[in-house]
Parts: C-alpha cells; sequence; structure tokens
C-alpha cells in the first residue's frame, strides 16, 4: 500500500473577491509539480461564490466534469441547452468530449454558495458532449458509503467516461467500515467534507485529501460525526 497526505492548509489557494477557490491540485495559477494530478484524478477545487456572481461562459474539451453543490444552489446553462439548478444534495456531471461552453452562477442576493468541481481525465476523447444530473437524496444511506457515479450508464449515480467510482458516507462518530476497490490497478483519494475519519492509521480533518494505491481495499473509522467523499480512479490512464 502507498500513500499521500495532502492536508488542507497546503491546498493552493486563489481569492478573486467573489470567488475563493482552493485547489487540492496544480490549477491556473497555483502550480506544484508535486501536485499534478492523483491518476486520472486531475482537478478537485473547493469553491465558495458570492452573491449574484458566477462562471461566466467558458469552453472545455475532452475532460469529465464533475459539480456536487454543499451549499446553495447554483444556476446552470450550456451551448447543448441545458438550462437547469443545482442544488445541495444534487450531482451534475458533463463529458465535454469535441466541446462545450457553460456558465455557472449564484442567483442568490442573500447566499454564498459552496461546491466541489471536479476534473476527471476521460479513457475516450471526443465524444459527443453529454450532460447529466441527478438528485442524491434516494441513494443515502446512513452510516454506509453510497455510490454516486460509476462508469456504467445503467448503475446507481450519474456515470462518466473513466473506470472510476464515486462514494459518499455520513458517519456517526466511532463508525467502522470497509471500502473494496472496484478495479486492479486503480487507487482511491478520499476528501474529508466534515468531521474526522481515520483511514488506514491515518488521522483526517476537514478539507484534508488522502490518497491511496496498491491496495485492494480500505478501513475507516469515524473520530467523530463526519462525512467524507471517495474518488476511486485508475493511476495509470
Amino acid at each position: 500500500m502507498k500513500t499521500i497526505l495532502h492536508k488542507a492548509n497546503t491546498r493552493g489557494q486563489a481569492n478573486h473577491g467573489w470567488l475563493n477557490s482552493f485547489h487540492s491540485f496544480s490549477f491556473a495559477n497555483y502550480y506544484d509539480p508535486e501536485r499534478m494530478h492523483f491518476g486520472a484524478l486531475r482537478v478537485l477545487n473547493d469553491d465558495t461564490v458570492s452573491e449574484g456572481r458566477g462562471f461566466g461562459a467558458h469552453p472545455h474539451r475532452n475532460m469529465e466534469i464533475i459539480s456536487i453543490p454543499l451549499k446553495g444552489d447554483l444556476q446552470h446553462q450550456d451551448d447543448m441547452g441545458n438550462a437547469t439548478i443545482i442544488k445541495e444534495g444534487d450531482i451534475q456531471v458533463m463529458s465535454a468530449g469535441t466541446g462545450v461552453t457553460h456558465s455557472e452562477y449564484n442567483k442568490n442576493r442573500d447566499q454564498e454558495v459552496q461546491f466541489l468541481q471536479i476534473w476527471v481525465v476521460p479513457n475516450t476523447e471526443n465524444v459527443t458532449p453529454r450532460y447529466g444530473q441527478i438528485s442524491m437524496v434516494e441513494l443515502y444511506k446512513e452510516n454506509q458509503l453510497y455510490q454516486i457515479l460509476s462508469p456504467n450508464k445503467n448503475d446507481v449515480g450519474v456515470w462518466i467516461y473513466q473506470d472510476a467510482w464515486f462514494h459518499l458516507g455520513e458517519f456517526t462518530s466511532k463508525t467502522v467500515t470497509n471500502y473494496s476497490l472496484h478495479k486492479k490497478g486503480n487507487g482511491i483519494y478520499a476528501f474529508i467534507l466534515e468531521g474526522s475519519i481515520e483511514i488506514e492509521g491515518q488521522k483526517l480533518n476537514k478539507r484534508d485529501g488522502f490518497g491511496i494505491w496498491e491496495t485492494d481495499s480500505i478501513s475507516l473509522k469515524a473520530s467523530a460525526d463526519s462525512e467524507i467523499l471517495l474518488m476511486e480512479v485508475p493511476m495509470e490512464f
């Protein structure tokens, strides 16, 4: 088993006034050659968007883009004809493929929006751009990890063009659970959303990231009431 620890206070930060963004991996003006990606996981941005502000229309190509609101809601528009609201409890996915242009705005006048922006390198390039969005409320399982993303169109949650599986978990203090990897050669990047969780003997606190690979499974123990996102991705891509 190999591991890498990214403490919350070691992340890159860009505060634009209307946007305060923490980068787990190199992004925009934040560059660290030791933190370019974790396997196929290329971007993990922890964003807070001010009231009435947002990301104007901008393009992407050949990337799987996942957004998970943690607080508040965003108005989404794209050149595929989608105009939707993504809110806390939802997950949004776009396969940028041959090219997509989109915008994300916080239309609220009295509330910030907090959300995770995640990019995964696809295993198939130049696909027809695609949009997906679901509510995760019905997927929730108390004190268990529950799947929110996979490579399979007919599986639970949203799907992407990559052999990746994402799980969320909300645990009360002292809960113990295990996670078994779906595919040999994959690794897991754990991101603590709230609380404190111990993974394979490593104690992790809010917004810490922890990568684990060359293993078939991991054990988790909640040290307090906690929430975690597990992202299983190929280490070679």
